[in-house]
């Protein structure tokens, strides 16, 4: 009874948070325009007219409000480290909201930010624990898995938000991502209920705001959505990361491999050239698809194809019974964006 209820609970939660997206993001649309919340085009950004940035909204309100429907019809089951999760991704999002609307420095930005990240791990979500090959488990020193916390949390992060500069890349990739993490909770024994929750949660947002985001943009998820998003897949890999023993651990390295590797080349290249790791420049991955001619469309399958791959192997090495339903999620996703887009299309 357990495992059908949760069942339930997953693709309910999913497509509450889709339709919610499809009703919720038009009225940050209208928004936005009224109040002149714009992204506005420059050299390094390669949209030509102003788009409302403030998608994260959308995103952070579908999310929340998902997760409250499943409380009000019983499907929540109680975990003693959401309230990290669901407080530190609110702040996140609330940072990332700010910079949208006033603009920060990238310095103020990072402090924040590793205050939150620091909040998050003394309540209870931390990297304690790392498997070495030939040797086992090892425990690692309190400072050092406060340092690892604090610098995959902010790292993700600020990964995922990276690669939000092709439209619909970011939501795709967080949208993959978030499945795969999901079902590498459920693949969890006993499974980590909560965690996939809130995984297939996120992805139901993305999916209703993609609708939206897939070129030509109408939104842009902004620093708010893409900071959110980040934390969320940052903790929930922790969380998986806290219940496994064994190299399967390292599972959410393959799951994340787009933004990790954005973050990591754009990163070495920067400090090599001598600046800022954290100055906006116009060299990210997606960047250089697009100069060797690719469109933005072509650019996004081709990193989302490279998601999606990772996913499935991830999900194929932590559970086998899992793969069918990555699968599934896949295509059904596809089918759900496109009939949706299509509808809309012929509406106009």
């Amino acid at each position: 009874m357990t495992l059908v209820r949760l069942s339930e609970a997953h693709i309910i939660g999913t497509v509450i948070a889709f339709i919610l997206g499809l009703f919720l993001v038009p009225l940050v649309i209208s928004f936005s325009e009224k109040q002149g919340l714009m992204d506005q085009p420059n050299e390094r950004k390669i949209h030509s007219h102003p788009i409302p940035r403030l998608g994260g909204i959308s995103i952070w309100v579908c999310t929340i409000l998902s997760f409250a429907a499943l409380i009000i019809l019983s499907y929540y089951p109680y975990r003693s480290l959401l309230s990290g999760i669901l407080l530190g991704s609110s702040l996140m999002f609330l940072l990332g909201l700010i910079d949208d609307i006033y603009g920060l420095s990238a310095k103020f930005k990072f402090t924040i930010q590793l205050t939150i990240a620091a909040i998050v791990f003394f309540l209870g979500v931390k990297i304690s624990n790392i498997y070495i090959p030939f040797y086992g488990i090892w425990e690692i020193p309190p400072i050092l898995s406060f340092l690892a916390t604090i610098a995959w949390i902010v790292g993700i992060s600020n990964a995922v938000n990276f690669i939000d500069g092709v439209d619909g890349l970011a939501g795709s990739v967080i949208t993959v991502s978030s499945v795969s993490l999901g079902l590498l909770a459920i693949s969890l024994i006993p499974s980590d209920v909560v965690s996939s929750l809130i995984a297939f949660i996120l992805a139901g947002s993305m999916l209703g705001f993609l609708t939206y985001n897939f070129h030509p943009a109408k939104i842009f998820m902004g620093d708010s959505g893409a900071l959110f998003a980040g934390f969320l897949l940052s903790t929930l890999s922790i969380m998986y990361q806290m219940k496994t023993s064994d190299c399967k651990m390292y599972l959410p390295l393959l799951i994340l491999a787009v933004p990790i590797a954005d973050i990591t080349f754009s990163s070495l290249r920067r400090i090599l050239k001598g600046t800022s790791p954290f100055v906006a420049d116009a060299e990210h991955i997606h960047h250089k698809l697009l100069k060797i001619g690719l469109s933005q469309n072509m650019a996004v399958l081709l990193l989302v194809i490279f998601s999606i791959i990772m996913g499935w192997i991830a999900t194929c090495i932590a559970d086998s019974d899992t793969t069918k339903y990555f699968l599934y999620a896949v295509i059904i996703s596809t089918i759900m964006i496109i009939l949706n887009r299509h509808a809309k299309l012929e509406g106009k």
